[in-house]
């Protein structure tokens, strides 16, 4: 009696399986976004130049502003008017309204042609190392510096390589 109670309760109840539930998107949808950049381009349009000074028997210092390309003596360091010198300059092209940053590697030394050295004791940017790309694809980078001069320094032409390398940001 007790199985005929127990099928007939079984018999009674309904087997309900619940029902799948219905997918739900994200509110608002997720977007996939890339962003391609041209590759950034840095070209030399002028040399880092101190110009044609004269030595003297004291030590002296020339400069080159990176800004206005200006150049400044002082000690015993005289600049001559027939070569004033001039900042160096670079061009580089992007893609617009990007930042670029600007990282200049100055040479620790110029040298001669018999290996005599200029100690080069600085090298700068003309304002923030961190460039936006104008709407030409363009930005310009102004580079001075300078060199301390050693009393009786040895004549010559004392010249170096130096890097300057851009990076999106």
């Amino acid at each position: 009696m007790r199985r005929i109670c127990a099928l007939a309760a079984l018999a009674g109840m309904t087997w309900t399986v619940p029902a799948a539930a219905a997918p739900v998107g994200a509110v608002p949808a997720a977007k996939a976004r890339a962003l391609l950049l041209t590759p950034l381009t840095i070209t030399r349009v002028q040399d880092l130049d101190f110009g044609t000074v004269m030595t003297s028997s004291t030590a002296g210092m020339v400069a080159i502003n990176a800004t206005s390309g200006a150049r400044t003596t002082s000690g015993g360091v005289t600049g001559l008017s027939s070569a004033l010198g001039q900042r160096a300059r670079f061009a580089g092209a992007g893609t617009p309204g990007q930042q670029v940053f600007v990282l200049l590697v100055p040479p620790p030394v110029l040298t001669n042609g018999t290996g005599d050295t200029i100690d080069v004791l600085a090298m700068s940017l003309d304002g923030s190392p961190i460039r936006t790309i104008d709407s030409s694809r363009a930005f310009f980078v102004g580079v001075g510096g300078v060199l301390s001069v050693a009393a009786d320094q040895a004549e010559g032409l004392y010249s170096a390589e130096f890097e300057i390398y851009a990076d999106y940001q």
